[in-house]
């Protein structure tokens, strides 16, 4: 017994160099994750005071734009990997052709979402009102979704390019740069929302559409810090020399990365847009569910911070490992970070159950409904985060080692095998309230952890592909 508790206690427990590693990685991403994500909350409670259908509109136009957000961190993904690898064998110049594929996929990405945006707003939009209710009030949340969106697509080619920079300054080991710049922006975000939304200092009172503004506000304030240091500090940051002088990559190269970042690309999209049928799913039970969830979501994230952080430790950490071929220790250091992940989602998520019913009474504009009822949705949220935790972790090795074909079917295979149907069922076959079926879809998560776990133990996503280009 001995034996295998000390056993136990190698692979799942790290040293202090270990820890000292992993904490100067995630302390800054915790710092930007945690902020953003307060500051996130503090626009929902303005947006809130507003009203059910203000923050409704919004909620929903944030969905759209979540899809985005999505596909440009699956599309930088791919290169990421190489990144990674690249400046782990030393090879600045594989990272800096790895940048302007970044470049490259952002540009394809902004013109095809500018097409769907200004095209179709109100048919996707529409999608999410489909549930019982005061027509009135849907016919406000459409109105006031759309002007959010029409507005808040002028920051989509600012966050593309600065997700490209903080991608490649993260795959460096450099986190604290991104941390600032996000810092900045949030800061900013905060500031600007009170401001336009309500009319302050002289400033007109916009509403959902001041809320919108201060968001691209923010946007081009994150570019903007993190393009002027990183170029003022072109030694340090050697990859962003010359790096404009053209786009052209060797052929190889992009054929490496398109194969393996297209099922990164594909599940990032496939997952976001699942997370929205989710939602609209969900709404069928009604029209201020969607209230409850925006509540729930913004709410869950500001305590997710923790084991958020650790898929970027997992990304640097294992991907610089198996870049310098020392795939002992990436394969160490994969199983002691998720149990560092799972540690830490079991002490948020007990903080969450504390504060559930406290935050959501801080929504002044919404009713008593909606309230308790984000409420229920929060601890349930609470008791699965564990999962989340551990699932969460498992993909990362998986997606360092390039198997990204496995990485697609674990993340966006079963939204759409297993969560979307699930939801279907509860909600439009078997009746089930909001809270019912929630929880039966969160709570199925366990079957992904299964998953992650035998696909890492496998040990195969153990390669260097920096030989392979």
């Amino acid at each position: 017994m001995a034996s295998w508790t000390q056993r136990m206690r190698r692979t799942l427990i790290g040293d202090k160099k270990f820890y000292g590693t992993v904490l100067a990685i995630i302390i800054p991403v915790i710092i930007q994750n945690g902020i953003s994500n307060f500051v996130n909350l503090l626009d929902n409670l303005m947006v809130g005071a507003l009203g059910d259908a203000q923050m409704s509109g919004v909620s929903i136009a944030n969905q759209l734009i979540f899809i985005f957000n999505l596909a440009i961190f699956g599309g930088l993904a791919g290169p990421g990997i190489f990144g990674a690898q690249f400046y782990g064998a030393g090879d600045i110049e594989g990272l800096r052709h790895t940048f302007r594929i970044k470049l490259l996929e952002s540009l394809l990405l902004l013109a095809l979402a500018f097409a769907a945006f200004i095209g179709f707003s109100d048919p996707l939009i529409s999608l999410f009102l489909q549930g019982d209710g005061d027509p009135a009030m849907a016919r406000d949340m459409l109105q006031n979704g759309h002007d959010y969106l029409m507005v808040i697509m002028i920051g989509l080619p600012a966050f593309a390019l600065a997700q490209s920079y903080a991608g490649t300054l993260r795959e460096m080991g450099e986190t604290r740069l991104p941390m600032i710049a996000s810092v900045a922006a949030v800061a900013t975000n905060a500031v600007f929302n009170y401001l336009l939304i309500f009319g302050k200092l002289g400033l007109p009172r916009l509403e959902v559409v001041g809320a919108a503004v201060a968001t691209v506000i923010s946007r081009y304030v994150e570019l903007g810090i993190v393009v002027v240091f990183t170029h003022k500090h072109h030694k340090r940051f050697a990859f962003i020399e010359g790096v404009y002088k053209t786009l052209r990559v060797p052929a190889a190269l992009l054929k490496k990365v398109a194969r393996m970042g297209a099922p990164l690309l594909a599940n990032e999209l496939l997952w976001s847009i699942g997370m929205s049928t989710l939602t609209a799913v969900y709404s069928l039970c009604g029209l201020t569910v969607v209230s409850a969830l925006s509540i729930t979501f913004t709410i869950s994230n500001l305590f997710n911070s923790v084991y958020m952080s650790l898929g970027t430790a997992v990304s640097v950490m294992v991907g610089q490992s198996l870049g310098a071929g020392k795939f002992e220790k990436a394969k160490a250091d994969v199983w002691r970070l998720l149990a560092f992940g799972v540690a830490g989602a079991v002490g948020m998520g007990l903080l969450l159950i504390l504060f559930a019913p406290l935050i959501p009474r801080a929504y002044s504009g919404v009713t008593e409904d909606v309230r308790q009822m984000a409420t229920s949705l929060l601890i349930v949220t609470a008791c699965a985060m564990p999962l989340y935790s551990f699932a969460h972790c498992t993909y990362f090795p998986l997606r360092s080692g390039g198997k990204t074909f496995i990485t697609f079917l674990f993340d966006s295979g079963y939204t759409w095998a297993i969560s979307v149907p699930l939801a279907l069922l509860m909600v439009k076959v078997l009746g089930a309230d909001i809270i019912l079926s929630y929880a039966v879809v969160e709570a199925a998560n366990l079957i992904k952890c299964v998953l992650g776990y035998f696909f890492v133990r496998s040990g195969k996503w153990i390669q260097n592909l920096t030989h392979l280009t």
